[in-house]
């Protein structure tokens, strides 16, 4: 297991580490838990859930001096650690790595080409998806080619700025105010911004290029956040995609960070959502769409607004959230299917689709 990373959603990915790690079939599967802190160290960590559980301290890998090898080249599945007197020890072999990563530096293509070069099976989305998920520039320009409704935006990118700043007001107007700033390659709505007015754009636009050189600026959309959890298909079949479930936003401007992870009044989550069959079946076809347009494999979690014109895809996360309490896992706890038997079934679709 894989998580931490290089990332502004370290915290959270210990958080979805503590969670898998809680709940694996231990008499299935012997996990080595591989924390990568900040400064990108590959650490042996401890097998212990309360360790990475989210609270109000973020959790955080600690760099304790050990350093984890993969193994010397991909006729060999071996792995080994270093620990901080500098011996060395074997890990055993790995039959598939389980990359609970968010953000670049993990979700984003880099750690799946990674395990490609060693030839180690992965759960999840491949390098393409993997790279096209995280860019939402990338990801509306795929589901747009694909007849799939998204919001309108502007993509600005650092270097054109300045250039730009003196007619991106009047650029942006056919979007509408409020707007939404948000950097391309980012999640957990870090350093996304809703901007009511002009003035408040340059401001909105500085929070977002910290954390990216690409940003998207996005109409706003009036309508239901309503999301739904995609599985893969077994032997590659239809993907299979659960009962939806729904953001409630009632005393905040969106769903930001502060909500989703540190238990900030405002929201409330639901699920099942309530729609009727014909809203549910259309739900479940674009979100199976969207999966198939991006090249999805193992999971993704895909967000809609659900508008007076139908449903507009938001954003589709191929390594979403996967705390027992994110909407991921709780979507399928509502269509069936318990924590640890998703955690089953996405190893089992590593294993099975071992590129």
């Amino acid at each position: 297991m894989l998580f931490g990373g290089r990332s502004s959603e370290h915290s959270i990915s210990c958080a979805t580490a503590s969670g898998v790690l809680g709940a694996i079939d231990r008499e299935r599967y012997d996990v080595i838990p591989v924390g990568i802190t900040r400064d990108g160290a590959f650490t042996l960590q401890p097998d212990d859930p309360a360790r990475f559980a989210l609270s109000s301290d973020l959790p955080e890998v600690i760099d304790n001096g050990t350093r984890v090898r993969l193994p010397d080249s991909a006729a060999s599945s071996e792995w080994t650690v270093t620990d901080a007197a500098g011996a060395t020890t074997s890990l055993g072999t790995v039959d598939v790595a389980f990359p609970i990563l968010h953000g670049p530096f993990g979700e984003d293509g880099t750690v799946q080409g990674m395990l490609e070069l060693f030839g180690i099976p992965y759960v999840g989305a491949g390098v393409l998806a993997s790279a096209a998920g995280m860019d939402k520039h990338f990801t509306k320009s795929l589901l747009q080619h694909a007849g799939i409704p998204v919001a309108d935006w502007v993509t600005i990118t650092a270097g054109e700025r300045e250039s730009r700043r003196p007619g991106l007001v009047e650029e942006l107007e056919p979007l509408g105010w409020p707007l939404f700033v948000k950097p391309a390659r980012a999640g957990s709505s870090v350093g996304v911004t809703r901007v009511a007015a002009p003035e408040g754009l340059d401001a909105a636009l500085d929070a977002a290029f910290a954390e990216d050189s690409r940003v998207l600026v996005e109409r706003a959309l009036v309508g239901r956040e309503v999301e739904c959890a995609v599985l893969a298909g077994r032997n590659g079949g239809a993907p299979r995609v659960s009962v939806a479930g729904e953001i409630v936003v009632t005393g905040r401007d969106f769903y930001d960070f502060e909500a989703k992870y540190l238990d900030a009044p405002g929201i409330e989550l639901v699920c099942p959502a309530v729609l009727s069959d014909a809203e549910l079946a259309e739900m479940r076809r674009v979100a199976a769409a969207a999966f198939d347009a991006i090249g999805g494999a193992g999971l993704a979690r895909v967000d809609f607004f659900l508008t007076d014109d139908g449903f507009v895809v938001n954003e589709v996360n191929t390594m979403p959230g996967f705390t027992p309490i994110s909407m991921f896992p709780k979507c399928w706890i509502a269509s069936g299917v318990s924590y640890p038997e998703l955690i089953d079934e996405l190893i089992t679709l590593g294993l099975e689709t071992a590129r």
